[in-house]
């Protein structure tokens, strides 16, 4: 069996201006919107939110997916918000086993980059960190997370193009 890869980079062009995109991944509310989580609070350097799962408002077939999980609660913490270019935060990945305490394992960090470019926005998210987190645990998180972030590019397209 081959070890899991340490980080997880997915890419898009949105067909968006710039800041539209920015609002959409650096505004805590629409982020909420499309990702499928009720935030609370702002995003802002430093800040700890803790997010409830709600089903995302884009699409019915994913927010179908992610009804058993509604109510589940999951932490992060604000690592950078640099208007129009980035934002990170750490949390737990694929942190949803009812009854299981987090807390004590490592966090990977994600990152929103965004660029633009001919015809749009260029986004990438990076998961990294996945080695620092117990064996047990790794193969799934990652799995888990990188087909999550799959989905999570095709939500943020559908909602800055307008689709709700």
């Amino acid at each position: 069996m081959s070890p899991t890869p340490d980080r997880i980079e997915k890419q898009v062009v949105l067909k968006a201006p710039l800041a539209r995109v920015w609002r959409a991944v650096g505004d805590a509310e629409e982020f909420g919107r499309w990702f499928g989580a009720e935030l609370g609070g702002a995003f802002a350097p430093g800040a700890r939110l803790t997010a409830r799962i709600v089903p995302t408002t884009v699409d019915a077939q994913v927010a179908a997916s992610q009804k058993p999980y509604e109510g589940v609660t999951f932490e992060i913490q604000v690592e950078a918000v640099e208007p129009m270019r980035r934002l990170s935060f750490r949390w737990h990945p694929y942190a949803v086993e009812p009854g299981v305490d987090y807390a004590k394992e490592p966090t990977t960090l994600v990152t929103f980059d965004l660029e633009e470019v001919p015809g749009g926005t260029r986004l990438t998210i990076t998961e990294s960190g996945f080695d620092r987190l117990p064996p047990e645990r790794r193969a799934k998180a990652f799995e888990m997370d990188s087909g999550g972030w799959a989905a999570q590019m095709a939500l943020v397209a559908k909602y800055v193009s307008g689709g709700r």
